[in-house]
């Protein structure tokens, strides 16, 4: 007797089978973990450093090749990759999935560390950042508008929509793309420059000298207490024009009368459009253990009671890419197989007990049991 004619002599039992295999599967169902890539706990080591002033080779030179060779004899790492730009050197530190990425994380930055008296003075501090989880945001949304410029959006994005976002159970991240922070733009006329004697790092050290914060501290008496502010920082573009650069035999030469200043943006090496149209991207990510859909649902809600009615006159915002669509769409061919297959088997079974009732009724004398004498 083989194995499958318990279950055909035995009905009851196979029902019952069923039934254990169907509710299992439910329960499983309910718990599964929804993601549109498989779980990697992939991470990224970032080493950036910023030397403004110097072209990419010296970059090249004098900061990322040393900075590889120490970061490649750290334990864990499983290929580098590297860019040297104008002013800015990025060290990407791809770490094996069979490591731990903190214990990475700790040696990467302790052998940064141990060279930065070597690399040039001039140069900032290395900032070391650990990624981890996709590098594909599971959300993009845009904002654009006709009234207010990249700068504008990027400043309320800022204040008001990346804290909302990022707060949002499972969401590891809300990155802003294109982004257009404010700055001062100081763009300095060489030809006025050299007329009056004027030098680039004279208005360095200027705008460092007058250009600070400074904090006072407080009074108190027995009944009030008072905390003292200085106004030591320039705050608008007609006192930075107003800036004295220069002193000699009383000529006075102001910041405005050699360079245009306006309040601009910080980057401009970076553009995002939107069908043809400029706009400001925002990716959102999962976290690793996250289930998509479920944090893309609370997103979408948060969008739609929160984020759309308070936005500013003037600003469109549109969700153009989701990702959880598709992975909805795999769960509705998947379910809909499912129904089907149940369909025909239900259907089957009815042909083939109709089929046995059939012939029972003509050869009574056989006790239809689902066997192959049924056929």
């Amino acid at each position: 007797m083989k194995f499958t004619d318990i279950f055909i002599n035995k009905p009851v039992l196979a029902m019952v089978v069923s039934l254990f295999i169907l509710l299992l599967g439910l329960r499983s169902f309910n718990e599964l973990n929804v993601r549109q890539y498989p779980e990697l706990q992939n991470a990224v080591v970032t080493v950036s450093t910023a030397y403004y002033g110097a072209d990419a080779d010296l970059m090249q030179g004098f900061v990322t090749t040393p900075l590889e060779r120490e970061v490649a004899s750290a334990e864990g790492i499983d290929y580098l990759t590297s860019t040297s730009a104008a002013g800015i050197s990025t060290i990407q530190a791809y770490i094996r999935l069979d490591h731990d990425a903190n214990e990475a994380l700790t040696q990467v930055a302790a052998k940064v560390n141990k060279l930065r008296s070597q690399l040039p003075a001039e140069s900032e501090d290395p900032v070391i950042d650990l990624q981890q989880g996709q590098q594909i945001a599971a959300m993009y949304v845009s904002f654009a508008s006709d009234q207010l410029d990249n700068n504008q959006i990027t400043d309320y994005l800022m204040r008001a929509v990346e804290p909302r976002i990022a707060t949002i159970p499972g969401v590891q991240r809300a990155d802003i793309l294109g982004a257009g922070t404010f700055a001062m733009r100081v763009w300095m006329k060489p030809d006025r420059m050299a007329s009056l004697g004027v030098t680039a790092s004279d208005v360095h050290a200027s705008l460092q000298a007058n250009n600070v914060l400074s904090a006072l501290g407080s009074t108190k008496g027995q009944m009030v207490a008072v905390d003292l502010t200085a106004r030591t920082d320039l705050r608008s573009a007609e006192e930075f024009r107003q800036l004295i650069v220069r002193e000699h035999d009383g000529a006075i030469v102001r910041l405005g009368e050699i360079a245009d200043v306006e309040l601009g943006s910080e980057n401009y090496g970076a553009s995002v459009r939107i069908n043809g149209d400029a706009a400001t991207f925002m990716g959102i990510f999962v976290s690793p253990d996250a289930n998509s859909l479920d944090v893309i649902a609370e997103v979408r809600r948060v969008w739609d009671a929160e984020i759309l009615p308070q936005l500013p006159e003037g600003i469109i915002a549109t969700i153009p890419y989701d990702s959880t669509e598709s992975i909805q769409d795999a769960i509705n061919e998947v379910v809909k197989t499912i129904i089907e297959a149940v369909v025909i088997v239900i259907v089957v079974i009815f042909l083939l007990w109709a089929r046995c009732a059939a012939w029972s009724s003509r050869r009574s004398p056989c006790r239809c049991r689902w066997s192959a004498r049924c056929s």
